[in-house]
């Protein structure tokens, strides 16, 4: 595996001040510990792809996108672990998975430029609505793959897109 990635954004970030920081994110142990000093994200998504669902374990992902310039890593890069699953590889081959390779917690999706955060694992999250509110994703995206089914999502005022946000058809709701 090379080790290049830690040169590179959000890797490589230099500390800002504390005071500027929003969001303090964190794997299950600990090991890794990571801030966001951009308040709001650029946009937020419930993913419904296979891909995020196997992924994640769960119906479907949760993602606040960020510029990879916003975020510095306190503690745990060498507590990484990536994965590419377009290609099927366990290298920091972008655009991939992270997470932390002692308790497997997905942390993000790294892209080209953007960090794909889970707001679960912002302390913030847990301890705020307004902050829980500045997060609100805007939309579903490969809703056509969903697996959950019925009344549940239906009607929740977000936008639903059978692929990627404006880029593929919109599903209305019934």
């Amino acid at each position: 595996m090379s080790f290049d990635w830690k040169l590179n954004p959000p890797y490589s970030n230099l500390k800002q001040d504390d005071k500027l920081i929003q969001y303090h994110a964190s794997c299950y142990c600990g090991f890794v510990q990571y801030v966001i000093y951009d308040e709001f994200p650029v946009d937020s998504t419930y993913c419904h792809c296979h891909g995020c669902q196997i992924l994640q374990g769960a119906p479907y992902q949760w993602a606040c996108i960020f510029p990879k310039t916003s975020l510095y890593f306190q503690s745990g890069l060498d507590s990484l672990k990536f994965y590419n699953n377009g290609e099927n590889i366990q290298d920091h081959v972008l655009p991939c998975k992270v997470s932390c390779k002692y308790c497997s917690t997905p942390l993000a999706d790294e892209g080209r430029r953007m960090w794909l955060a889970f707001p679960q694992s912002f302390k913030e999250f847990r301890q705020s609505e307004s902050v829980r509110e500045k997060l609100k994703p805007s939309c579903h995206i490969f809703y056509g793959q969903r697996t959950i089914l019925g009344n549940f999502l239906k009607n929740d005022g977000l936008k639903k897109f059978e692929g990627h946000k404006n880029k593929s058809k919109e599903i209305l709701d019934e």
